[in-house]
């Protein structure tokens, strides 16, 4: 503890202001300061004394002044995304109110009680994931706090194997392209790419990180927290899209939920992205198809979703119809499991000597060359209209 956290500790506590955090708690009267922690109480105390029982006290008074003049303003979104990289609520006990500093998650509220056990376990590192991030908190010298960012599949990655980036901006190139040196218009998509870490951050630019990487997502869960996350269901946020978009409203016409159900089932899953659908179809109708388990809220169809869905919408305006194909047993399973393989994004886990897999390149290569005739026709049989 140093002696700006000293001063600020004196400065905050007068007659009409007391410092009350995470079981620290301290006041003053006529009769001097009084300094109390959940199994120590001292009254009386000059100033002098007040410095002496704080410096034999350091986690907690360090504790307070990180929280309180070097973090975000408390209560806003970034103070409590810290609060939860940090796993205060893990060290807290549940109280029916909320204490000064306490940490709610999902209804559930706390108080804190012991400060020692945390700074314990921040000596050691602290990790949370979000999304496919890893983030650490370390402590620093005199209760600050240090974050690292990396790949959560980097999670035992010796430190110089790693790019190490020093600048935060680095992290919109971090999150640009995936491994095949592909743009990333999805930034919620699991395709993140591995092999760097961000060192050395503070409290400030940890926060930056993550939100480059994964935009409104702290934003939105600290909505969600507080009970104000403005969710926008499918119906009234197709109801707004126009030009070539509008389209996508003629699927309310019919099998409108079911359709609806489809696209979320294709788009939403925690294979494809990694927030977890809060929208529904509309304020009373809820969707069967599972929302996945994301740590971070999604809340209205993306445009990814919306562009996918218009395409779809011309394609289910075409009349159903009848074909008549000459396939082996094998060559309907293989059919089948190529469709799964594909939806799934398995194409590259199917090794190019293993020729047991329906989806192998070269099974699939004879399957074409056999039933697919010089016009890519299925068995020779032409889609109506085609010449």
């Amino acid at each position: 503890m140093d002696d700006e956290q000293l001063a600020a500790l004196s400065a905050a506590v007068t007659i009409e202001d007391d410092v009350a955090f995470d079981g620290l708690h301290v006041t003053r009267t006529e009769d001097g300061y009084r300094f109390e922690l959940p199994d120590l109480e001292r009254g009386g105390l000059s100033e002098d004394e007040l410095h002496r029982v704080a410096r034999a006290n350091p986690e907690h008074v360090s504790n307070w002044y990180f929280w309180h003049d070097v973090a975000p303003t408390e209560g806003s979104a970034r103070f409590d995304f810290l609060r939860y990289l940090e796993r205060v609520a893990d060290h807290d006990a549940p109280t029916e109110t909320r204490g000064h500093g306490g940490d709610a998650t999902h209804g559930t509220t706390y108080e804190p009680t012991d400060i020692l056990d945390r700074y314990d376990a921040l000596e050691r590192g602290i990790e949370r994931q979000w999304g496919q991030l890893l983030v650490t908190v370390e402590l620093a010298d005199d209760g600050y706090r240090r974050y690292e960012v990396r790949h959560v599949d980097d999670a035992d990655a010796d430190a110089d194997d790693l790019d190490a980036h020093r600048d935060v901006r680095d992290a919109r190139d971090v999150a640009k392209f995936d491994e095949k040196g592909r743009y990333r218009p999805l930034k919620a998509a699991p395709t993140l790419v591995d092999g760097w870490r961000f060192p050395e951050l503070t409290s400030a630019a940890v926060v930056d990180v993550v939100e480059t990487i994964y935009p409104a997502t702290v934003a939105n869960w600290h909505r969600e927290r507080e009970g104000n996350l403005d969710v926008d269901h499918w119906e009234p946020t197709m109801e707004r899209q126009s030009g070539i978009y509008g389209v996508v409203q003629t699927w309310n016409r019919g099998e409108g939920k079911e359709h609806v159900e489809r696209v979320a089932e294709a788009c939403c899953a925690d294979s494809e992205c990694l927030k977890r659908r809060e929208w529904q179809y509309d304020e009373d109708t809820d969707l069967e198809a599972d929302g996945g388990v994301g740590a971070f809220p999604c809340r209205e169809p993306c445009s990814m979703v919306v562009s996918a869905a218009r395409q779809w919408t011309k394609l289910e305006g075409e009349d159903s119809q009848s074909y008549e194909f000459e396939l082996t047993p094998s060559e309907k399973e293989q059919l089948e499991a190529i469709i799964d393989t594909v939806a799934d994004g398995d194409v590259d886990e199917v090794r190019e000597a293993d020729f047991r897999h329906d989806a192998n390149r070269w099974r699939t290569r004879y399957l074409r060359e056999k039933r697919m005739d010089d016009d890519g026709n299925l068995c020779g049989v032409p889609t109506d209209g085609d010449d």
